[in-house]
């Protein structure tokens, strides 16, 4: 099949078989590396992008269910000389370790910044639920959120 969908503001035609999934387009097909794959189930978080400004796993859309639609990976929302506020807060409360899990926890922050007023420990903690980090105890994590919240909020 033929779909026609946005990736980091690039229009992009692919020919792809149905039962192609989201994650494999962007992995395979677009080079785009920084969305993992973790379980293949849906139950890490590791493929969290963006599909029409909202955070989904990537792993659980099918190629058919893309066309049409904008795509926003972790390799679309800033540069390496101009952060976006919320890459650079992971990165001021070293809310990372081995890295595995950043670009889909970064990913599911901004939507989670993004669609709720009112954050604190507990609602980013709630917020962030299905996207596993198996190094840390999630308090950088969580710190590097509501600083990016705040920022993000001044810019607004």
């Amino acid at each position: 099949m033929q779909i026609t969908l946005t990736v980091n503001g690039t229009l992009r035609e692919l020919d792809v078989p149905e039962n192609t999934l989201l994650v494999d387009i962007l992995r395979e097909r677009l080079r785009l590396t920084g969305t993992h794959v973790g379980c293949d189930t849906s139950q890490c978080g590791a493929c969290t992008v963006h599909l029409n400004g909202r955070a989904v796993k990537s792993c659980t859309v099918l190629a058919g269910q893309a066309d049409g639609t904008s795509v926003l990976t972790i390799e679309g929302i800033g540069t390496p000389d101009v952060l976006h506020p919320m890459q650079a807060a992971f990165r001021e409360c070293h809310a990372l370790q081995c890295g595995f899990c950043t670009p889909c926890m970064i990913m599911a922050a901004i939507d989670l910044v993004e669609n709720h007023k009112e954050l604190d420990n507990k609602s980013v903690r709630e917020g962030l639920e299905g996207n596993f980090c198996r190094c840390t105890g999630y308090h950088n994590i969580v710190r590097a959120v509501l600083s990016a919240a705040e920022k993000m909020a001044a810019k607004a």
